[in-house]
């Protein structure tokens, strides 16, 4: 990705409450737009590096049963 569009992604959201971040993510699930795919992608991102081992774990199994499901 280029790092001027995370840039930019993460400046749209500095400023931004968890309630904001919340309908920010669900805005874009809902949407379905294929142009969201790169903001939840740094987001995503956010989450990972702040996340403890046990929480990327449960992440991890939450991602692969949503795969599963999603066949």
């Amino acid at each position: 990705m280029d790092l001027n569009l995370r840039k930019a992604i993460l400046a749209n959201v500095s400023d931004n409450n968890k309630e904001q971040l919340e309908a920010t993510i669900i805005d874009a699930i809902q949407s379905g737009e294929e142009k969201m795919l790169p903001g939840l992608g740094v987001l995503f991102e956010l989450i990972w590096k702040e996340s403890s081992e046990s929480e990327k774990t449960e992440m991890l199994d939450a991602l692969e049963q949503g795969v599963k499901q999603a066949h």
